[in-house]
């Protein structure tokens, strides 16, 4: 055994810990198992920048009471050194999944304990409320329990400032130096402040529904389509606990839920990965959609955040769109909609990252509505709009990632939302007799086709974080010439902050904060980005290519060489 990992060991089992952590570690030594061992204490478990996540277990690697109890003392160190002597609240959520509820409670009890007022929210609750409850109670932050998509073996937590977005600069950066100036457990106040904890539910609902039907651009159009046929999927998560009274509010009457996927559990009987954007995942959604012919299916993820979109094609078979379709829908319906209704300002914006399909910046361009790129996450997009507040007006951002928001008045992605605005977009479509997948083939013969595909490829543990590094510097420094037979002609590096023209060796400064991301930029237009998962074990590669469609009739053959361009992509670039 290395002896740093037995040194973290020997703590924990001669520690203030309880009996339970240190039976469970003891097991794990009577069976001879280095391996999990190790991979629980060969490391703390990061507080990036975004928060926690990591599979549930003991040791210092691992989302546990104390892993969590630490990083909530840090945030709170911070909370207090920042806001000085003003009294600080702060609201706490948490979806379905295991352990969850434990793990709020006990996020709840470390800031009481440290004097700061805690709204905890009675049971689970979408992500996006906690975002929303932040703002509309002017609070100090917030944290929700969740690890979004990811295996049931996992479990996180999410950091929030004052503005209901996640954190960033410099707020991201200070809170890890706090939370990794907690050396012992014993730092920890884990109780005796239980006074300062508020519980909350129905009333913060009925706002939150409330500010979501205020979204809505067609409520007329709406009350003609009321009977939309709606397929609706949790995933056994916490949408249950609002999208169908957010429906209802919007005036759609007809509304199925998946049953089989319907009760929140934090096992996910019914799938692998609890993702929107699996095929698998959806699966039952599809067959529900196709037995009652629906007009849309929708599924959001465990903590409500993303959703997934499946409708039928031109061919009348039920597909799944990808995140880059649904965002252009959902936008071009946006600029479409206030425009013919007479309420788009002159200052509107819309906002997306630089891994989400650029047919996004063609229709903003084209509507002359403001398109800004920022890096990938929302919290990059609630930092812009905090930037140009009173100076122009965001309307909707998205992320190809299944993310959407529309309007301010909270800031981070938001499927509850998005799920109502999707719904009522398939209803103005379905009023002028229009289908979604047919509208969406318009756009693509309006401002071009394009088409993008994502791989991840994992890495797990210890030598997984290795190989993703060691993969990433080799893209650096020895970037390809070519790529499937087309030239290289710019590399834009995130982390140098720098974008080069390998043709002419002219090199600028991206005018955004340090990322690990790289994209290369082919001579026939293609585009390919490589970024390392900030929440899980991968990396991931994104692909774009585009072309200009002329006809309807064209659409299927070029479906067909966009995907094979794609492919070729892959292959010439050895990651499958």
């Amino acid at each position: 055994m290395d002896a740093t990992v037995q040194s973290k060991i020997d703590t924990w089992l001669n520690g203030n810990y309880d009996d339970e952590t240190k039976n469970a570690i003891k097991a794990l030594q009577k069976e001879n198992n280095e391996t999990e061992l190790t991979e629980s204490f060969y490391k703390n478990l990061e507080f990036g920048t975004g928060g926690l996540r990591g599979l549930m277990g003991v040791g210092t690697n691992r989302m546990n009471k104390y892993t969590v109890g630490m990083a909530t003392q840090g945030f709170a160190n911070y909370l207090k050194k920042t806001l000085g002597d003003t009294e600080i609240k702060i609201a706490i959520a948490h979806d379905c999944r295991n352990n969850s509820r434990f793990f709020a409670e006990t996020t709840a009890n470390v800031f009481a304990a440290n004097g700061i007022k805690v709204f905890l929210f009675e049971s689970l609750r979408p992500t996006p409320e906690l975002s929303f409850t932040i703002r509309h109670l002017r609070l100090n932050g917030g944290v929700v329990v969740t690890a979004s998509h990811n295996p049931k073996e996992y479990n996180g937590y999410k950091a929030y400032w004052n503005d209901g977005g996640q954190l960033v600069p410099p707020h991201d950066k200070n809170v890890i130096k706090e939370v990794e100036a907690i050396k012992s457990v014993d730092d920890v106040k884990f109780s005796g402040g239980e006074y300062n904890i508020t519980i909350i539910g129905k009333d913060m609902d009925d706002a939150y529904i409330n500010m979501v039907k205020g979204l809505s651009v067609y409520p007329d159009v709406i009350a003609k389509q009321h009977d939309l046929k709606i397929v609706y999927t949790p995933i056994h998560g916490s949408g249950i606990m609002l999208v169908p009274k957010t429906l209802a509010a919007f005036g759609f009457d007809n509304v199925t839920i998946v049953t089989a996927q319907e009760k929140p559990d934090g096992n996910f009987p019914t799938v692998v990965y609890p993702n929107p954007e699996e095929s698998e995942t959806m699966s039952i959604g599809l067959k529900k959609a196709a037995e009652i012919n629906a007009d849309i299916l929708l599924g959001t993820d465990p903590d409500a955040d993303r959703v997934g979109i499946g409708i039928k094609n031109h061919k009348g078979e039920w597909v799944l769109m990808n995140g880059n379709q649904t965002a252009v829908l959902a936008i071009s319906y946006m600029l479409e909609a206030r425009k013919a209704k007479g309420i788009a300002q002159p200052n509107d914006m819309v906002i997306k990252t630089i891994v989400t399909s650029y047919m996004i910046d063609e229709i903003a361009r084209k509507n002359n509505v403001a398109c800004y790129n920022v890096l990938t996450g929302f919290k990059w997009i609630a930092e812009l709009i905090k930037e140009k507040e009173g100076k122009e007006n965001y309307i909707i951002g998205g992320e190809e990632s299944f993310g959407l928001m529309v309007g301010d008045r909270l800031r981070d992605k938001d499927a509850v939302s998005a799920v109502a605005f999707l719904c009522e977009m398939a209803a103005y479509e379905k009023n002028k007799g229009v289908a979604l997948y047919d509208k969406l083939i318009d756009l693509y013969i309006e401002y071009g086709f394009y088409y993008e595909e994502l791989i991840s490829i994992t890495k797990k543990g210890m030598r997984g974080q290795e190989e993703i590094a060691e993969m990433m510097q080799s893209y650096r420094d020895n970037p390809p010439a070519k790529i499937n037979r087309s030239a290289v002609v710019e590399l834009l590096d995130y982390d140098l902050q720098q974008g080069k023209n390998i043709m002419t060796g002219e090199t600028w400064k991206i005018n955004l904060p340090k990322s690990n991301v790289l994209q290369f930029k082919l001579e026939d237009g293609s585009k390919i980005s490589a970024r390392p998962s900030g929440t899980e074990p991968k990396i991931k590669f994104y692909f774009s290519v585009h072309d200009k469609l002329d006809s309807k009739e064209k659409f299927d053959a070029m479906l067909t060489a966009h995907k094979k361009r794609i492919q070729d992509i892959i292959t010439d670039m050895k990651l499958k």
